[in-house]
């Protein structure tokens, strides 16, 4: 568009909180001009993150035309749906898989990145694929589980509103504007922690997140317990003490 680079607050502020597929979305209404033509152009771009997979949805053209299209790309956008296998099916051959529990064909597990760390007993390490820093499953009465996700980002990874937003999408929950966060004292850094039930948009199922985001010495720390509520109940204690007791 010919514009000059901008900050990290005046991007999300610029931000319009929209649904894609039924969860939420961020849409970005960006008006420049077209490098080669000097002509006024417009791009409407929306970001969704679902899981561990982020979507890219991206209008460009003509100023006036894409105005005349907002509503519609909008629309076009909400009447999107997805399932555990579509998504599955697009992502790259040997992709580990990033829907489910299953861990057959996610390779070796790594620890390249991982600070200094305490796994509390019943965790079960698998490997995270190229998303996460580390990964773990736990396996609760009756066949219910709940998974520990540990991922991190440089700077703030989007600010908390947009990744609390994320989560509450992965439970089916709307956006919103007003968080229910809880300081959390944490090794050499801030800490928030959020604690949220609604349904897992994978399964159908009764699912309850309990997250925590650190921010430490120029990056941020994601930490997702997620699961089956009965097992995320029984492991919170033992997640919150582990995420504490993180040395970076």
């Amino acid at each position: 568009m010919g514009l000059p680079d901008t900050t990290d607050d005046q991007i999300q502020s610029s931000a319009e909180n929209i649904e894609a597929a039924a969860q939420p979305a961020q849409l970005y209404d960006i008006i420049g001009q077209d490098p080669s033509s000097g002509a006024p152009s417009r791009i409407l771009a929306a970001i969704q993150h679902r899981g561990e997979t982020t979507w890219f949805f991206k209008m460009t053209g003509d100023a006036s035309l894409v105005e005349q299209q907002k509503p519609v790309f909008i629309a076009f956008l909400k009447s999107l749906s997805f399932t555990a296998e579509q998504t599955q099916s697009q992502l790259p051959p040997g992709h580990p898989d990033i829907n489910g529990m299953d861990n057959s064909a996610a390779g070796p597990i790594s620890h390249d990145g991982q600070p200094n760390w305490q796994v509390p007993a019943g965790w079960t390490e698998i490997s995270g694929g190229q998303f996460l820093i580390a990964k773990f499953t736990i396996t609760g009465d009756g066949g219910a589980t709940a998974a520990v996700n540990v991922s991190s980002a440089d700077g703030d990874g989007g600010g908390l509103s947009a990744n609390v937003n994320r989560w509450r999408g992965q439970l089916g929950l709307q956006p919103t504007d007003t968080l229910s966060t809880t300081a959390l004292t944490v090794n050499g850094g801030e800490a928030q922690l959020v604690d949220m039930s609604g349904t897992d948009a994978s399964t159908g199922q009764p699912a309850e997140i309990v997250g925590v985001i650190v921010s430490e010495s120029g990056a941020t720390w994601f930490y997702k317990l997620m699961g089956d509520p009965k097992v995320v109940a029984t492991q919170k204690d033992a997640f919150t003490k582990f995420v504490q007791g993180v040395k970076y």
